[in-house]
C-alpha cells in the first residue's frame, strides 16, 4: 500500500490526502482522494436569520467566496417570494464573472503554470511562482494582471475583494456608479489582450503534455452544467443539462432548482467530502464532472465570437466531448476569455446603472433553492426555515463535491500509470497531485507552496510493513 498525504499551508479548506494500495505483484489496485477537513457549515447556519445567509455563506470560501453569495441569496430570493429587478440580475452576473476570471487565474497562473512551463519533473525547490516570474516574466505579469482585474471588479461592487456583501437577498445593496463603470470599461482591453497572449501560449506547448493528457482523468463520463435557451454557457441562471460521453442529452432544459431529481449523495467513510453521483444511473456508475472541462461539453456555444473561435479550435483540436481532465487547463483560459467579453457587453447598456437594485419582503415560503456556476462547477444552496425566517436546515452541494467521483478515479488512472512497486519517483508524486489541480478543488492539495511541498508517500507491502518512504517535510 502506497500513502500520499497532502497537508500544504494553505488559504482555502485544509487537508487531504491520497492512499495509493498496492498488490502482492506490486501494481496498483486502488487509490482514494481522501478530504479529512470537517465542513460544518450546514450546521453552523441552523438557527441564523435568512437575511444573513449570503453574508454568512460567503464566509465557506476565502478564494470563491461571490460564488456561495449569488446561491445563498437566490436560495434567499425564493424565500422572500419576490422578482429580483433586471438591473439586479444583471450586476448579480457581472460579480459573479468577475470571480469567475480572477479565481481562474488563480488556478492557471498561480498554481499550475510552475508544473505547465517548468515541466512536472522539475525540481520541486524551484516549481513556484517566483520561478515561473524568472522564467517567463510575461506569463507571470499576465497572471498576476488578470486576476486583479477580477478583484478589482468585485471590490468595485462590493466594496472588499474578499467576503463582499454587496449581493443581499432580493437584488443587491447599493447600484452601478457610472465612474465604477467606466473603470471596469477602461481596464477590458488590457484584461483581454493578456488572456488570449496566454491562450496562445497555452495552444503552442500543448505538443509538451501529450503523455500528461492522455492519463490525467481521461475517462468517458457524464458533463453537468447551466445554459441558457439558446444553449449558450450560462453562469448565474439557467436551465440544467446533462449529457454523456457521446453528447446525448439525458437532462436538457431542466428547472435545476429540484435537484435532488438528478443528483444522488453518498458518503464514504474515509473523506469528509460526499461524492455525488447522477441519480438514475446510481452510485459509483453516475459518475459526472462539473466546472469548465464540462461547460464547454454542454453549451451549444459560448456566446460571444472571439470566445466562440476559440470553442470551435478547441474542439476540433480535441474532439467535440474532450475526456481528458487535463483539458480543463485549456477550458479554463477559455472561459476567461468569455467572461471579459460578457462583462463588456453587459457594461457597455446603459440600462446597467439603473437604481431599482433590490425587491424587499418578508417570508413568504418556507423553502428555496439557489443554483449558479462557481468556478470550479455547478453550485447548489437549498434552506428551509421557519415562519419567522429563522433557517431550521440546510444543505450544500458543492462544485468540488461533484467532481469527487472523477477526482478519485483520475488518482486511479495516474498512479497506475506513473507508480511502479515500490520505487515513486519525485515526478510520480508531482503528478498524482496534479491531477487533483487540474480539477481545481477548493482543498490545500490545489495549493502550490513555495519550495517544498509537505507530501509523503509510504508504499506499503501487502504484509503492512513500510518498505520505502519519500516525502517533503513542510518548510
Amino acid at each position: 500500500m502506497s500513502e500520499i498525504v497532502i497537508e500544504p499551508i494553505t488559504r482555502i479548506e485544509g487537508h487531504a490526502k491520497i492512499t495509493v494500495f498496492l498488490d502482492e505483484a506490486g501494481e496498483v489496485r486502488d487509490a482514494h482522494f481522501h478530504v479529512t477537513q470537517f465542513r460544518g457549515f450546514e450546521r453552523i447556519a441552523q438557527g441564523r436569520p435568512v437575511h444573513e445567509m449570503p453574508s454568512l455563506m460567503a464566509r465557506i470560501c476565502g478564494i470563491c467566496p461571490v460564488s456561495h453569495l449569488v446561491a445563498s441569496a437566490k436560495a434567499c430570493d425564493e424565500i422572500l417570494g419576490v422578482s429580483i429587478p433586471p438591473v439586479a440580475i444583471r450586476l448579480r452576473r457581472v460579480m459573479n464573472l468577475a470571480q469567475i476570471v480572477q479565481s481562474h487565474a488563480l488556478s492557471f497562473f498561480h498554481l499550475s503554470s510552475p508544473d505547465l512551463l517548468l515541466g512536472f519533473d522539475h525540481d520541486p525547490q524551484e516549481r513556484n511562482l517566483f520561478v515561473v516570474a524568472e522564467r517567463a516574466p510575461e506569463l507571470a505579469r499576465d497572471g498576476i494582471a488578470v486576476r486583479k482585474f477580477g478583484q478589482q471588479i468585485i471590490e468595485r461592487l462590493g466594496g472588499k475583494r474578499i467576503h463582499p456583501a454587496w449581493v443581499v437577498p432580493g437584488g443587491v445593496s447599493a447600484p452601478l456608479e457610472p465612474a465604477q463603470r467606466d473603470a471596469i470599461l477602461a481596464a477590458l482591453p488590457d484584461a483581454r489582450r493578456r488572456a488570449t497572449r496566454t491562450l496562445d501560449w497555452f495552444k503552442a506547448n500543448l505538443a509538451t503534455w501529450v503523455e500528461e493528457a492522455s492519463v490525467f482523468g481521461s475517462f468517458p463520463s457524464l458533463y453537468m452544467g447551466l445554459v441558457h435557451d439558446n444553449g449558450n454557457a450560462a453562469y448565474s441562471d439557467g436551465d440544467l443539462r446533462v449529457v454523456d460521453a457521446d453528447g446525448n442529452r439525458l437532462v436538457d432544459r431542466a428547472d435545476p432548482r429540484p435537484y435532488w431529481d438528478y443528483i444522488g449523495e453518498a458518503v464514504e467513510p474515509w473523506s469528509y467530502l460526499k461524492s455525488t453521483y447522477y441519480k438514475p444511473l446510481g452510485y459509483p456508475a453516475g459518475l459526472y464532472r462539473v466546472g469548465p472541462l464540462a461547460r464547454l461539453n454542454v453549451v451549444d456555444q459560448l456566446g460571444t465570437p472571439a470566445a466562440n473561435a476559440e470553442l470551435q479550435e478547441y474542439r476540433s483540436r480535441l474532439g467535440r466531448y474532450p475526456s481528458s481532465s487535463f483539458q480543463y487547463h485549456w477550458a479554463r483560459l477559455i472561459e476567461v476569455l468569455h467572461c471579459i467579453d460578457t462583462l463588456e457587453e453587459l457594461l457597455a447598456d446603459p440600462g446597467i446603472l439603473g437604481s431599482d437594485v433590490r425587491a424587499k419582503a418578508a417570508v413568504n415560503c418556507r423553502e428555496g433553492v439557489g443554483v449558479s456556476e462557481a468556478p470550479r462547477g455547478t453550485l447548489f444552496h437549498h434552506y428551509r426555515v421557519d415562519e419567522d425566517g429563522v433557517v431550521q436546515w440546510v444543505n450544500l452541494v458543492i462544485a468540488t463535491g461533484h467532481n469527487n467521483l472523477a477526482m478519485n478515479k483520475a488518482v486511479l488512472q495516474v498512479a497506475r500509470h506513473y507508480i511502479k512497486g515500490e520505487q515513486v519517483r519525485e515526478g510520480a508524486l508531482n503528478r498524482v497531485e496534479a491531477v487533483i489541480r487540474a480539477y481545481d478543488p477548493c482543498l490545500s492539495c490545489s495549493t502550490h507552496a513555495v519550495g517544498q511541498m509537505p507530501l509523503e508517500i509510504d508504499v506499503v507491502a501487502p504484509g503492512g510493513e513500510v518498505v520505502r518512504r519519500l516525502s517533503r517535510p513542510v518548510t
